[in-house]
This record gives structure tokens, C-alpha cells and sequence, in this order.
């Protein structure tokens, strides 16, 4: 009866989803959440001074350090580059279940992107938007920068926008696509956690792992507690993820691996209602018995197949990553 049920409401919330959406439109109108907001975004990127020298490199200033991910959400092939930013005597903290607590005034941005080339990175790039996180009063508030043609601004912009992106990936393809800059309601459908905003892939399980700094390689969690920004904790406590595009990992891992950063931020017991109420918890951290993957695998697999689903931040599909998962739901 319970698996009726879920198949019935699956159903349900996919024909709601078709019928939200413009035609040839692939995205789903999302309801507007009226979340309270504690910080008034400046108008320009450069405000923030988040960059050192020339914008267009991307070299972080000091006040930033850079993160990065074990696994990483898919988004329409672009590149990213994450950063984090706290108040001087400050530090994020450890909390019991392997999220992150960050002090008010923090600050994460993540800066999207294509190399014209990706065979040939000297050739450059194209930044198309930086996204800000700033936490004030205990909230998170998002809000998207456009960066302009000149690549030396950015501009906030909170109602969405799309413009046409084009590249050559690294096995010579010509791609493209309309690239969607989410509004501020799309980016509170996915960053929600308890009707509240909450960052998705800084967790400590994300984290852990060895990165280049300063000529040294090193544990990431171990860099950023020797810098002072993340609390003094054991590293056997931390648990890892594993990168779903690693062919030498389990297809189980690599499979939970996709479900947990692409899809788990909505299908979690405290992720946005239409999701959660669904019986799914693709959290990388939750037992496969009570994940619902097994018993609603086929339904998973259509609507990936479809298109149905991711249905926010994609125009593309993930060729890869639909790969991994047909594989990964038929061996289950």
C-alpha cells in the first residue's frame, strides 16, 4: 500500500510540474516563499571586493579561501569556483550531524563559467554569474550577480535572466545552450532546509579531501582549521563522499554520490514540501532501506530519463550523469 501511495503521489507531482510549465520551457514555475530577508544586496559585485587585480581571473582576495567539493551539482557543463568568507575572529563550527554552523556575516560565493575552449584553457573564458550566500541575523540570503560583456562587473540581478552560451567542450564538441540565471524563489526551492535557507555543498563530508595550497598538498578540513576558520575537531570523525565521476569507486557509491548533490537538497524529509511529503531521502548519509531509491527506482529512472527531473539549474541534460544512473537503479 505505502509503495502505491508514493507511485501515486509521485505521479501526481510530475503532471503538476508538466503542467507549470511554459511551453517549451523545460522549467517549473516556483511559488513565491516570502522568506524573511536581513541583508539588502549592493548592486555591484565589485562591492564585496571578492576579486584581487583583474576580475576576469578570478584571483580571490585574502579576506576568501577557496573550497572545493568532493561532488559537485550538475549545471549545464559550466565550471565553478567556490569561496568562503567569515569575520575576522570568527569560525565556522562543527555540528553534530557533519553540517556546517557559519557565523553571521559569512559570506560564499560561487562564480559559474565556460572556458571558450576547454581543450585549450589559455584561451580563456567566459564568467557568466556569481551567486552570494550572506548570512546576517542567523539567515541565509541569496541573491545572483549577471557579469557584464566587459567581464570586469557584475550586477545584481534577483528576478532571473537568460542569455545564449556557447563553447567547445574538452573532446572538441561546439555546445551550447540558453543558460537560466535563477530567480530569488528558485534559489530558496533548493536552499531550503525546515523553511529556512541553508548553503548545500560546503559539508564536511564534501570537504574532506586533499587539496593543493601554497606548493603543499593537505587535507582541506586540516588547511582551513590551521587558517582559524573552521573549529579544532578530529578528522576521524569525518566522514567522506565519494566524486561520482570516479569510474574506480562503486557504482553504488558513485550512484548515492549523484543522488546526494544533485537531487537530495529538495528529496530529504526537511527539503522543499512537494519533495519531501514524496517518502524519498536521497541524503548520502541515509540507510538504502530507507531511502525509497529501491522500491521507487523505475519511477526515479523515467523521470531522469524524461527530463522531468532535476527540473531546476539544468536546460541540458546530463549525459554522464544519466549514464551513472540507469546503470546504477538497474543493478539495484
Amino acid at each position: 500500500m505505502r509503495k502505491i501511495i508514493s507511485y501515486a503521489i509521485l505521479g501526481l507531482f510530475t503532471l503538476l510540474l508538466a503542467c507549470e510549465r511554459d511551453e517549451g520551457d523545460s522549467r517549473v514555475v516556483i511559488p513565491d516563499f516570502n522568506y524573511p530577508q536581513t541583508v539588502v544586496f549592493n548592486p555591484s559585485l565589485s562591492s564585496y571586493r571578492i576579486f584581487t587585480g583583474n576580475p576576469a581571473s578570478l584571483v580571490p582576495d585574502s579576506s576568501f579561501q577557496l573550497l572545493e567539493l568532493n561532488a559537485s551539482l550538475y549545471s549545464d557543463y559550466s565550471s565553478k569556483q567556490r569561496l568562503v568568507s567569515i569575520p575576522e575572529g570568527t569560525e565556522i563550527s562543527k555540528q553534530a550531524d557533519g553540517a556546517l554552523s557559519f557565523p553571521d556575516g559569512s559570506i560564499l560565493v560561487k562564480t559559474f563559467y565556460y572556458w571558450n575552449d576547454a581543450r585549450d584553457t589559455s584561451l580563456g573564458k567566459r564568467i557568466i554569474e556569481s551567486r552570494l550566500l550572506i548570512k546576517e541575523r542567523n539567515t541565509w540570503n541569496a541573491a545572483s550577480y549577471l557579469w557584464d560583456s566587459t567581464q570586469t562587473e557584475a550586477y545584481l540581478r534577483l528576478d532571473g535572466h537568460d542569455l545564449p552560451i556557447s563553447w567547445v567542450n574538452a573532446s572538441g564538441q561546439n555546445r551550447s545552450t540558453m543558460y537560466h540565471v535563477p530567480n530569488e524563489n528558485e534559489c530558496i526551492a533548493c536552499h531550503q532546509s525546515n523553511d529556512k535557507m541553508s548553503p548545500l555543498g560546503p559539508k564536511l563530508r564534501n570537504l574532506n579531501r586533499q587539496v593543493e595550497r601554497n606548493g603543499s598538498s593537505l587535507n582541506q578540513i586540516q588547511h582551513l582549521q590551521n587558517l582559524g576558520l573552521l573549529s579544532n575537531f578530529d578528522l576521524s570523525e569525518v566522514s567522506e563522499i565519494i566524486d561520482y565521476n570516479d569510474p574506480s569507486q562503486s557504482l553504488s557509491s558513485r550512484g548515492r554520490s549523484y543522488l546526494e548533490m544533485n537531487c537530495a537538497h529538495c528529496h530529504n524529509p526537511s527539503g522543499w514540501d512537494p519533495a519531501a511529503r514524496q517518502d524519498l531521502d536521497f541524503r548520502y548519509s541515509t540507510p538504502f532501506a530507507q531511502s525509497g531509491i529501491g522500491a521507487e527506482k523505475d519511477r526515479i529512472s523515467d523521470l531522469l530519463r524524461s527530463g522531468e527531473m532535476p527540473f531546476i539549474g539544468t536546460t541540458l541534460r546530463h549525459e554522464e550523469g544519466l549514464s551513472l544512473m540507469i546503470n546504477y537503479l538497474n543493478s539495484l
